[in-house]
This record gives structure tokens, sequence and C-alpha cells, in this order.
């Protein structure tokens, strides 16, 4: 008799910075989401797909849930709700690091509304804290709901639980075949891989306002004729004069650094070495303006 396969969609959630596009690229195995420690960093839903003996896990991983200031973050906000409303299994994530706070209980809270899903509570960073301050945590997690399938500690850095995580979220997932080939880790295009690569070389190093004002536009990706080159030519919008100056740097030195970070991450992507043209613009308060929003995607 054949072997049941499950295979399902899974998310994250949690405040901002709590590791969950680290928690997704180690469980995938490799990258597929830009990691920062700037808040805010994940702006898409991201599927990554882990295979696993018994089945198929489809991560879906989400923007930080926040309170939104400008209508690219309740966009953000919106596009949370529409995953949760599809997926699984949630899994609440909260860093051992960092006592449970207001955040955390009303992000739990907010769990109620789909009550279709599977909820999973992880104690993330658990490589960064001590065995009583783990203990502590899963303590008050454990309390913040009483309808918890478990709750794992784990450490996405060290992969330390990692395995137990997975086959937890595929034994909570229905029965089924796969839904993506087995070589494929991810839905996204090229394109929006090579976005997201500048876009995390870009807020290396920025200050606090900047990181929510830049995204990322991909003009073209070509192989170059009787060369081994690819040509990349790519837009970094930010909303201000000032915020080009900073990007573009003292004689265009920080623009040819993100350049460089950047590259580094898009040739093992495309298989060839890069030539990678990146140009700096200003749309004016483009978090704040619904025309603005389309054109970038959001």
């Amino acid at each position: 008799m054949a072997e049941t396969t499950r295979a399902g969609f899974a998310t994250f959630v949690g405040r901002p910075n709590v590791g969950k596009s680290t928690l997704t690229n180690a469980l995938v195995g490799q990258k597929v989401a830009i990691t920062s420690d700037k808040p805010q960093t994940t702006r898409r839903a991201i599927r990554g797909i882990v295979n696993r003996p018994g089945g198929q896990l489809v991560i879906v991983d989400t923007p930080g849930i926040h309170r939104p200031r400008t209508l690219l973050g309740q966009r953000l906000n919106d596009l949370v709700e529409q995953v949760l409303g599809d997926v699984d299994v949630i899994g609440f994530c909260v860093p051992a690091t960092e006592k449970v706070g207001p955040g955390d209980r009303r992000i739990a809270a907010s769990l109620d509304g789909y009550p279709r899903a599977r909820k999973v509570a992880i104690v993330t960073k658990a490589d960064a804290a001590g065995r009583d301050e783990i203990v502590e945590r899963l303590m008050e997690v454990d309390s913040l709901r009483d309808d918890w399938d478990a709750v794992i500690p784990l450490s996405a850095v060290t992969d330390d639980q990692l395995d137990v995580l997975a086959d937890e979220l595929l034994r909570l997932m229905p029965e089924g075949p796969a839904l993506y080939p087995d070589d494929v880790v991810t839905d996204e295009s090229l394109e929006d891989r090579i976005a997201e690569i500048i876009r995390e070389a870009a807020l290396d190093g920025v200050r606090d306002e900047l990181p929510h004002s830049i995204a990322v536009t991909v003009d073209d990706v070509a192989p170059r004729e009787d060369s081994d080159l690819t040509d990349v030519y790519a837009n970094i919008v930010v909303e201000r004069d000032s915020q080009k100056a900073i990007i573009i740097g003292r004689k265009g030195s920080r623009l040819k650094e993100v350049g460089a970070r950047a590259r580094a991450g898009i040739e093992p992507l495309v298989g060839t070495r890069v030539y990678l043209a990146l140009h700096v613009r200003v749309a004016k308060e483009w978090q704040r303006d619904p025309k603005q929003l389309g054109r970038l995607g959001f």
C-alpha cells in the first residue's frame, strides 16, 4: 500500500524581527527570504518549499504584524490577513531573548480569527538564551492560548530542533500529493528574487527612517551575447533627494558597496558572472501614494 503523504501551507507570525525569515530560509535549506535587523524587511508573501520524506511544506513568509503608519504599512497588514485566512498551520514566533509583551499578546489573541488553521507556538533564537530563560519563555507562550498543537523552542541559526518543527508542521497538514515539483524551492520569479537581494544590500547599514523608504524594481535581466556575463538593470527607489544622497554616498562609494554586495548574492542565483547597473531614483512619498504603490508592485 502506498505511504500517505501530506502537503499544505504554513506561515509564521509574530512581531517584526522575531526571526520569521531566518526560520523560513533554514527550513527551506537555502535563502528565499531576505533578512535584516531592520523591522518590516519582508514585504511580500514569499513561498519557500520544504520537501520531507512524508510530504511537502509550503512556507509562506509574511511581513511582521505592526501598527501601520502609511498606506504601504496598511497593505502589508492586509497581506498578512489574507495569508492567515488561507494557510493550514500558523506558527506563532516569540524570541527566547525577550519577555512576552503586549504586541505578542495582541497577535496571539488575533489568531482566534483563523479557526481553520492549526496553531503551533515557536520560541526562536534559543541559541542566544540561557536554559532558564528558554523555560520561562515556553511557560509564558504556553499560557497565551489553550489550543496550541505544540510549543517548540528552536534555533534557526544552529538548526537545533528544526527537524522537530518540520515534522510537527507536516503532521498537522492535510493528506494529499505534493503541490510543487520536488526540485523547486520557491515560486518567486527570478526578477523578484534579484530585486530582494538588491534591497537587502541597500538596507545594510542605513539609518532609521530610510529602510521603509527603499523599494527596488528590476528593468531587465539578460545574458550578454558572446559572453559569460548576465546584465542586470535595476532601480533603487527612495522617497526624497536627501535619501538618494545617502544611498549613493560620497562620490558614489556607498552605491558601489551596495552593488558589490548584491552582485555576490545574484551570481549564484543566475549561475554566471553579473554586470549590475543600479540607478537611484526618487518617487516622492511613494509609501503613501496608491498609484506609486501599484507601480512598485504593492
